[in-house]
């Protein structure tokens, strides 16, 4: 007989949970708190583009002092991303995001007490942006890859709208407050928000399915292994990802891509669109009124990208989009005016449905080329998406300041969406076996 040696006991185990009946599976309650956890930071990440024109008023600070404290807000948006996927990793979800919304909280309210330009780095810059950064869309990755086998795409594409939907409803009355009551009830209200999220975070948020005692939705409970604990320093796991993911040029192709994704949205449009179209003579209500709209076409952008992705391509799906958006930036300055014509609807269609289409099909291909390592690498794709979005918030806001208009910045984010296009062809899959368009997992 053959002997084997003795498994060794003090090695981590995957272990199979013990299978529990739930007329709802679990992944799907989760999903739906993180959609609100997700649409309550959205909140002040939407507000500074309705807020700059009051506290120019106000305070008499230029469009440059007010577009570098939100510069500040998106790098570290950005940054603290892959950090955050490593802490959700070794210290839990609900720790993790029920902190960052306290800080959103913390600097939202803050803000109200401002009263010289530096604090609007601290309150808007440092501790929105960290706060938000901790949640952003490596919480939808995570939460996506982990719960859920199939229907991932999709599921991705309904968390990432979750933002736009906190845009859609949140957005138009902090306006409205801003321009007809004052901007610190403004701020108070995305404070509330995002305060009012934090006990359904503690509540139902959990870190794997098996803590539900479930397998994933969609897998075979008689084959699927649960992961193995994560031990050891997240900074250094995050840096790891980093260090890791530079040495693949797919990795620089879909960063480089995902920050000129970043510039031409929230950079460009998501902070500058109400200030460019009350250079036109719009009023700030009417134009946070169509950026809300912006938001609608973007759920169902969104979450079709999401359908899209477990279907086509997903880099045939990134240079549709990346496209249309260039067409779009090119046409703005012609289109806006004192008015809502047909023309400035039709963009807000367009653009809406084009929105932050991007992230489904380039979290899957972050999945697919780099495994396990997919969502830490996911965020530092993200970190450069908030670089980009930081420069050109900052970019646009001198182009205001020097030229006197906002034309040159979109023509710049226009030529960016053509390079972006041609970035995601060079993007090469690691399943270079599959049939084409079977891109589930």
């Amino acid at each position: 007989m053959e002997l084997r040696p003795a498994a060794d006991q003090s090695a981590p185990t995957r272990a199979t949970p013990p299978q529990r009946r739930h007329r709802v599976h679990p992944a799907w309650w989760v999903a739906a708190v993180t959609f609100i956890a997700l649409f309550c930071a959205a909140g002040f990440r939407a507000a500074p583009g309705a807020l700059m024109v009051p506290l120019h008023e106000e305070f008499g600070w230029s469009m440059s002092v007010m577009s570098l404290a939100v510069s500040i807000n998106l790098v570290l948006y950005g940054v603290v991303a892959p950090f955050a996927a490593a802490l959700m990793d070794r210290w839990g979800l609900r720790r993790v995001v029920s902190s960052a919304l306290v800080l959103v909280a913390l600097g939202a309210a803050g803000s109200v007490f401002m009263t010289a330009s530096w604090q609007l780095l601290v309150f808007w810059g440092v501790l929105i942006g960290t706060g938000t950064g901790a949640m952003a869309l490596v919480l939808a990755a995570t939460i996506a890859n982990r719960w859920f086998i199939h229907r991932r795409g999709l599921v991705m594409g309904v968390l990432t709208a979750g933002q736009a939907t906190g845009q859609l409803v949140i957005l138009p009355p902090v306006a409205a407050l801003a321009e007809n009551v004052g901007w610190r009830p403004a701020s108070l209200v995305i404070a509330a928000f995002a305060l009012a999220a934090v006990p359904l975070v503690l509540l139902v948020m959990r870190d794997h399915p098996g803590e539900h005692g479930v397998a994933p939705y969609g897998a075979d409970p008689e084959t699927y292994e649960a992961p193995l604990p994560v031990t050891g320093d997240a900074f250094a796991r995050a840096l790891e990802g980093l260090a890791f993911a530079t040495r693949h040029r797919a990795f620089w192709a879909l960063a480089i891509a995902f920050a000129i994704c970043g510039a031409t949205t929230n950079g460009l449009i998501g902070i500058h669109f109400i200030p460019s179209a009350h250079d036109h003579g719009m009023s700030q209500t009417t134009a946070a009124g169509l950026l809300a709209a912006v938001g609608v076409f973007d759920i169902a952008g969104t979450i079709a990208s999401g359908w899209l992705t477990d279907r086509v391509d997903p880099r045939k799906l990134l240079v549709a989009y990346y496209a249309f958006r260039g067409v779009g930036l090119v046409l703005l300055p012609w289109l806006l005016s004192d008015t809502v014509h047909p023309s400035m609807v039709l963009f807000v269609v367009v653009y809406g449905l084009d929105w932050v289409a991007t992230v489904p099909p380039t979290a899957m291909l972050c999945r697919e080329i780099f495994g396990e390592r997919g969502t830490i690498v996911f965020g530092w794709v993200f970190a450069a998406h908030q670089i980009g979005a930081a420069v050109a918030a900052f970019g646009a806001g001198v182009i205001r300041d020097v030229f006197g208009e906002y034309t040159y910045a979109g023509w710049g984010g226009a030529a960016l969406c053509a390079i972006a296009a041609v970035l995601s062809i060079v993007v090469r899959n690691s399943r270079r076996n599959e049939p084409a368009g079977n891109y589930a997992t």
